[in-house]
């Protein structure tokens, strides 16, 4: 399987969450089945069919990330040194030329991407556009709205 990078920080979030449904969702949901269990007749029972549905979700769910966190290139953005050039775990000021705003993006791996905090996929389009340039360049990005042209401001990797 391909290995796809995350930053550090998204795979210790990714490590608490697998703890976290280990020691206390798995337990939880064994002991809410054995419960159910001790009411009798499991086929009118929604508890028992609640339960082993919530076990099934928790199950997927730890399988999931362990597979990620096994094939997880997890790169540290602070650590990189790539000369003012945009790359993963960068994270980018842009103007909009039309509009004059400025905004903030981290790039960061699929998993991590929450457009709130300012953390877009390394696999979006603006993302995609931005890898490579530098700091006073300007890019177009073929946006939903069509295209769109930013100025790199800075790139910081921290």
């Amino acid at each position: 399987m391909n290995k796809f990078p995350i930053t550090v920080v998204g795979a210790e979030k990714m490590r608490a969450e697998l703890q976290h449904l280990k020691s206390v969702e798995r337990p939880a949901v064994i002991q809410a089945i054995a419960e159910a269990r001790a009411q009798g007749d499991l086929s009118e029972n929604a508890e028992y069919d609640a339960a082993k549905e919530k076990q099934g979700f928790i199950e997927g769910r730890i399988a999931d990330l362990e597979g990620k966190l096994s094939n997880a290139q997890i790169i540290d953005p602070k650590m990189l040194d790539a000369d003012g050039r945009i790359v993963f775990g960068a994270t980018v000021d842009l103007e909009d030329v039309e509009s004059g705003d400025t905004v903030t993006y981290q790039i960061v791996g699929d998993d991590e991407a929450d457009i709130k905090q300012g953390k877009i996929s390394v696999s979006s389009p603006i993302a995609r556009a931005l890898i490579g340039k530098y700091a006073g360049d300007s890019v177009d990005v073929q946006a939903p709205g069509g295209v769109r042209q930013y100025e790199v401001l800075d790139v910081l990797y921290k």
